[in-house]
């Protein structure tokens, strides 16, 4: 099964009915590929992952680069998300991190995701690009008492503070059912698209070739390259990226089938509210922030003053299911901010975030193809991540050197059930865990 949800996720003829989408300058119309072309390097995706590479492979090492999207730039999760530039790529524990590569590939991973988070900084100094730029942190809300106690117990990463009720109150960071938070230094808040769109106005300033509408329906080796068939097209190079995330199809190549997970994220943004709504519900900052419910919510104001909720946990991209979706991400932000329950959704997208067999990104070559690499799996913070992950990519290209962490270079396994019945009965099991958003008591 090359792809995991019915087409009307993948359908590239259309936007998303988004904030981003009606807030952006207008998308610039790569055309398609419609006769035969070559590159040193050929990338598939025009995402964070994909514009990054192609940028530093352009920039930095004088290659001959074409990037094929199957839409346009910035149609997929790079310009669906909620715009946080954090840390997060993995969901493995600091624990389960250190197991896995030791204390100092557990440091190594760290430095990457702070590495990333500045990496995202300077391209839009570097570029020009205005992404609407938040405040510097990133809230974490206790959903529950043992949550805050965990949180209380748990030590603090350097310049993070303890926010009980009344601190996040004082910040202007207050909803009713939270029991406290860790406010993170690191991290800041942009719009996705405007940053999705300035990456691709740069790529293409850099003599990067960019074909929209150019989905990749074949990709095999031929002489000391690979050949990349499109619908009205073909494309020869040397070397291939693969940078399409939740959006793979798993036939490009075989090997990544059943590696990779895609999960349905859901956000709705409301209409504007004013100084005195914000100031009732105790919300009046910018900071972003997410709840500590495995099935998380995350959730910032937006600097028109709109109010931006998202939620994950659908299982069907029908319309149907979508809408339902939607109720429920709805009702669990009126639950959560009360003060903000007469503010009218006035729009609502989604979108699909990657996980794959091993909770960790994977950045590297493709076992057994020869010049074929792939960078996805972004966990739904790939904001930052892949956009440092595809700068590496690039110097792993061009000469060999590898300076990506060891957590990123460990192949993923394969997901041994059935993944449709797998994601419905794990994300019973979260929610069970989690506890119903309409239990949660107040501090």
């Amino acid at each position: 099964m090359p792809r995991l949800y019915e087409a009307e996720a993948y359908d590239t003829a259309h936007w998303p009915d988004s904030h981003w989408r009606a807030t952006a300058p207008p998308a610039p119309d790569c055309p398609a590929l419609t006769s035969s072309a070559r590159a040193d390097i050929a990338i598939i995706g025009a995402g964070y992952a994909g514009l990054n590479a192609a940028l530093e492979l352009a920039e930095g090492f004088g290659r001959d680069v074409a990037v094929l999207e199957a839409g346009q730039p910035g149609w997929g999760a790079s310009g669906r998300n909620g715009g946080f530039v954090c840390a997060g790529s993995s969901k493995l524990s600091d624990r389960a991190i250190r197991a896995r590569v030791g204390a100092a590939g557990a440091q190594a991973f760290a430095d990457f995701q702070a590495a990333s988070v500045a990496r995202v900084a300077h391209n839009l100094t570097r570029y020009g690009i205005d992404a609407d730029k938040g405040p510097e942190g990133e809230l974490a809300l206790a959903h529950s008492p043992r949550a805050w106690t965990r949180m209380q117990a748990a030590p603090l990463d350097p310049g993070a503070r303890l926010l009980p009720p009344d601190a996040l109150r004082e910040a202007g960071l207050y909803a009713p059912r939270f029991h406290g938070g860790v406010l993170e230094p690191l991290g800041f808040s942009i719009h996705p698209l405007k940053y999705a769109l300035g990456l691709a106005q740069a790529a293409h300033s850099a003599g990067v070739r960019t074909y929209g509408n150019s989905a990749v329906r074949d990709l095999t080796p031929q002489g000391d390259g690979w050949l990349l068939r499109t619908d009205h097209g073909t494309l020869r190079a040397g070397k291939v990226l693969i940078a399409t995330n939740g959006y793979t199809d798993e036939r490009l190549p075989p090997w990544l089938a059943r590696r990779v997970l895609p999960v349905l994220s859901n956000i709705l943004v409301t209409r504007p509210l004013s100084p005195a709504e914000q100031s009732a519900q105790g919300w009046t900052s910018r900071v972003m922030a997410y709840d500590t419910r495995r099935l998380l919510h995350y959730f910032r104001l937006l600097p028109c003053g709109r109010f931006l909720f998202g939620a994950r946990g659908g299982f069907s991209a029908r319309p149907s299911a979508l809408k339902e979706f939607e109720a429920t991400a709805r009702a669990e932000f009126e639950i959560l901010f009360p003060g903000f329950a007469a503010a009218r959704t006035e729009r609502s997208w989604s979108g699909l975030v990657c996980l794959t067999g091993s909770l960790a990104p994977y950045a590297g070559s493709v076992p057994g193809a020869d010049g074929l690499h792939a960078a996805l799996g972004w966990h739904g913070n790939g904001v930052a991540a892949a956009s440092e992950a595809g700068r590496r990519m690039a110097a792993l290209m061009a000469e060999g050197r590898q300076t990506l962490p060891a957590l990123l270079r460990q192949a993923p396994p394969r997901i041994p059930l059935p993944r449709r019945a797998m994601l419905r009965a794990g994300m019973a099991v979260l929610r069970g865990l989690d506890g119903p958003v309409a239990r949660i008591k107040q501090a």
